[in-house]
């Protein structure tokens, strides 16, 4: 055993691979003990409620889905909503996405021994909340010399409190009223320099530097000592951003907060549209017990590790073709399982009647088609959560792969972590334009049989990637041609802004900021499918 408590047969490839892996678990287990909280939180409420109260007449509100979200905080903690919470988890789409959590949660406390530092981690976990960016004005007097009327004598230094820890510092910007000096110890102490010498009216940035030894800070300080050159008091603004030592565990409450609000989310409609739910349900399970479902995996597990091994003649770029490969793949499965479903659930079933079975019920046209879309939604999801997770695995391994291929010694976990993170935004906006073309494939469900559907589909697919392409090459064309290019931009959607490709070749990150707007542009496009999708079935003959 190393000090660490890493078994000494354990490879230090092995343990680069699985501490990321290890981070994205620990977030996984406490994303599922929060979720247990909130369930044990409302079992008491729902106790502390008088029976035949608020709780239990909200939950058997009106049907109509406005209704209930009136009377939806009643119907939350309800007795009734507390016994069917584990049943609703287990039923629908939730459930094979909670038994690879439930995986994910064991190999976070089994893993303890075999990933790299992790005690170290633990305790940069604890020190999250602390991280952030904070900004410190102090004033700083003249500084006169230290022996008065002697002009040889140096100028007094005054101490400004301000606690740094070296291992979580980053970065420091300073900006004063007038020229200073600076330092972390008494002026005598320090070595040359070491100090900053601060111009007044200009920004000053220390950047931590992570491969060396820093000059400036090379301690946790507590103080500074700066001394004043101006010839007047002076005002020293610091903004100081910290971070704790290993800032890769911020994994670990951004895995939590998604999987709370995911299940939330689940739960939510289920229980404030549980008619239009029903739909979704009865749509997930028949197209999860499809053959279609099970090749779509297998298909994917197969070549998402086969990704490993293939030779991309890239010139050390492997990892990017990989992840470019690998998300294409999933985004491509997920629109045969989406445009696959929306035709076998709605076409098929208008055809065969047994829409109009369905819609003899007390279930209006908008819960059918919705609840169709719902149930495609969480089909989709449960692919993607599978086979995402298998290239996060895959691609936290990929380098290892390459280092032992190259010979290359300077592969470490943070690596991994980076590359392995470095996906999920694409999956996010991969998910994105899935759903976007299944939402428009359930509009054409309501007229159109499977292969027409497919056709379209993925002729939108094509078009959509082309149309920053055709909107620039019409630019001072023939007015016809200059109509068809906006005219394409107007009808079809820009599927090019769910495409990463540019900034998985370039190592860019995405920004939190444009996968909101991302986020906004799916729903928007979303619901205007629907709404077409609801006029094109409102007056569809159904006998």
């Amino acid at each position: 055993m190393t000090a660490w408590g890493i078994p000494a047969a354990i490879s230090p490839n092995l343990s680069n691979w699985l501490t990321p892996l290890w981070l994205l678990s620990v977030g996984v287990l406490l994303g599922l003990v929060l979720l247990a909280a909130l369930w044990l939180l409302v079992f008491i409420v729902s106790r502390a409620i008088p029976t035949g109260k608020a709780g239990d007449k909200a939950s058997t509100a009106g049907e109509n889905p406005l209704i209930r979200l009136a009377h939806l905080p009643g119907i939350i903690f309800s007795r009734r909503t507390a016994s069917e919470i584990p049943a609703a988890v287990r039923e629908g789409g939730l459930w094979p996405a909670l038994m690879a959590m439930v995986g994910l949660a064991v190999f976070s406390v089994i893993g303890f021994p075999f990933v790299q530092q992790p005690r170290e981690l633990l305790r940069s976990l604890e020190r999250l909340p602390a991280a952030g960016t904070t900004t410190v004005e102090n004033t700083i007097p003249i500084s006169g010399p230290e022996v008065p009327n002697d002009e040889f004598s140096e100028p007094v230094a005054h101490e400004v409190t301000m606690a740094v820890r070296q291992s979580e510092v980053r970065r420091i910007v300073f900006r004063s009223t007038q020229n200073l000096t600076i330092t972390t110890k008494p002026f005598r102490e320090m070595n040359p320099g070491a100090e900053i010498n601060l111009i007044a009216g200009e920004d000053y940035v220390w950047a931590a530097d992570e491969h060396g030894p820093n000059r400036f800070i090379d301690q946790d300080v507590d103080r500074l000592y700066v001394r004043n050159l101006g010839s007047a008091p002076a005002t020293l603004t610091s903004v100081i951003t910290t971070s704790p030592p290993h800032p890769e565990v911020a994994t670990v409450p951004l895995t939590a907060l998604a999987i709370v609000a995911v299940f939330l989310f689940y739960l939510l409609h289920r229980f404030a549209a549980p008619r239009l739910s029903a739909i979704a349900l009865a749509t997930y399970k028949s197209e999860i017990a499809q053959p279609l479902f099970s090749i779509i995996v297998a298909l994917g597990t197969v070549l998402l590790i086969l990704f490993i091994w293939i030779p991309y003649n890239t010139f050390g770029e492997d990892i990017k073709m990989l992840k470019d490969s690998g998300l294409t793949l999933i985004m491509v499965l997920g629109i045969v399982q989406a445009v696959w479903a929306a035709s076998s659930s709605i076409s098929d079933e208008i055809e065969g009647r047994t829409a109009l079975t369905v819609l003899s019920k007390p279930i209006g046209r908008p819960s059918f088609i919705v609840g169709k879309f719902l149930g495609i939604f969480w089909t989709v999801a449960v692919l993607f959560i599978v086979l995402g997770l298998l290239l996060l695995i895959v691609v936290a391994y990929k380098p290892i792969y390459d280092g032992r291929e190259s010979s290359t010694q300077d592969i470490t976990w943070q690596l991994c972590h980076l590359e392995m993170t470095s996906v999920i935004p694409g999956l996010a906006l991969a998910f994105m334009e899935t759903m976007v073309l299944a939402a428009l494939s359930v509009a054409i469900s309501t007229r159109l049989p499977w292969l027409a559907n497919l056709v379209i589909c993925f002729t939108i697919y094509a078009l959509g990637h082309l149309t920053p392409l055709i909107v620039q090459s019409s630019m001072g064309q023939f007015v016809f041609v200059q109509f068809f290019g906006q005219l394409i931009a107007t009808i079809f959607p820009n599927l090019d802004h769910f495409n990463i490709q540019a900034a998985v070749a370039a190592g860019v990150p995405v920004p939190p900021l444009y996968l909101a707007w991302a986020l906004v542009y799916c729903l928007i496009y979303s619901v205007i499918a629907m709404l077409l999708a609801l006029a094109l079935f409102e007056d569809r003959d159904l006998a």
